[in-house]
């Protein structure tokens, strides 16, 4: 049976286009696209799956009114663009990390959090005839922050490529962008309110809830969360095989179990090493995983019990009994 034709939406240009696609590729889901300058290509991971490159608004607007089933962009965009049409199928892919903030000169020395601010614009409101005047490509979000504050004399600037300069040119006093490192702005002397921050964002997936209701597109949604899931929760494990001498397979395997730091995901498995038994015990090959952040302290335990050349391999791909990511999207759904 031919699969259903679908389409995941990528971005084409800004800051995470390219780690997207090198995302993909880790995760086994290679986009080919025959001409660098053509903006389709497919996954041959997926049958049926066309890609589509889009900037990253249009990503969110495309799945939102159904033109396209799936889609990768920023949170921030997401939050900016809010549809009940649209589902975040998994909200945090680990890489395109930065902070819509509000920042404001460093020349203004006493402000430094939000109520400050709210301070600044009534004093523009009440001594300069005017509203505060903020250059964002977030107005949505913007005004939201801004009334919860109740900062209310405020006047939108409409802003498109480099805002962090509008303070300086004039046409506005303060911003609200997304900043990384902060390094931007501080090279356009402005600073970031303590706490001024709108969303924490990153790279997430998303799809048209109508889309799903469709077991091909559903299934599809599978297949890429289980894909997803796997390299995301690989990543946080490391494989070990160690060599380690005792009496016994079980004996080796009830010190191996015994600490936490090495019981690994289902306890460790045992194979004898053959030709050297010596009548005092062998030597015996243990294969644990184990969460990378206790390697150090797993690798130690081991030499205190007698372990011998320790290999260490990365897990380039965990799969569980289900992939998490589907079971939240289902329960979002109300699917079983």
């Amino acid at each position: 049976m031919t699969p259903a034709k679908v389409t995941l939406a990528l971005p084409s240009k800004g800051a995470i286009a390219d780690p997207t696609m090198s995302f993909l590729q880790d995760c086994g889901l290679r986009v080919d696209k025959p001409n660098p300058r053509q903006y389709t290509g497919t996954l041959p991971a997926i049958p049926g799956v066309e890609v589509l490159f889009q900037r990253v608004n249009d990503v969110v607007y495309k799945v939102s009114d159904g033109t396209v089933e799936f889609g990768i962009t920023g949170l921030d965009v997401v939050r900016e663009h809010p549809s009940d049409a649209l589902i975040v199928m998994h909200p945090d892919l680990h890489y395109g990390y930065c902070r819509l903030v509000v920042a404001v000169p460093e020349s203004w020395i006493d402000v430094v959090t939000t109520a400050d601010l709210a301070e600044v614009a009534l004093d523009f409101r009440e001594h300069k005839q005017r509203n505060l005047r903020v250059a964002t490509k977030y107005p949505m979000l913007t005004r939201q922050f801004f009334h919860s504050w109740g900062i209310h004399h405020f006047t939108m600037v409409n802003a498109e490529g480099a805002i962090e300069a509008a303070p300086t040119i004039g046409y506005a006093d303060v911003i609200v962008d997304l900043a990384q490192t902060g390094t931007t702005l501080r090279e356009n002397h402005l600073k970031a309110l303590s706490d001024g921050v709108l969303v924490e964002s990153q790279a997430c997936l998303i799809a048209n809830r109508t889309a799903l209701r469709n077991p091909d597109v559903l299934e599809t949604a599978r297949r890429l969360l289980e894909r997803i899931d796997a390299a995301l929760i690989g990543r946080e494990y490391t494989q070990l095989s160690v060599n380690i001498r005792g009496e016994s397979a079980e004996a080796v395997a009830q010190q191996v179990a015994h600490n936490s730091l090495t019981h690994g995901l289902k306890g460790p498995t045992i194979a004898p090493v053959f030709g050297t038994d010596d009548g005092d015990g062998g030597w015996f090959t243990v294969g644990i995983t184990i969460p990378s952040k206790n390697l150090l302290s797993a690798v130690e335990y081991l030499r205190s019990i007698g372990a011998a050349q320790v290999i260490v391999v990365p897990v380039r791909y965990l799969f569980l009994e289900h992939s998490p990511s589907f079971a939240q999207l289902c329960a979002q759904l109300d699917t079983r």
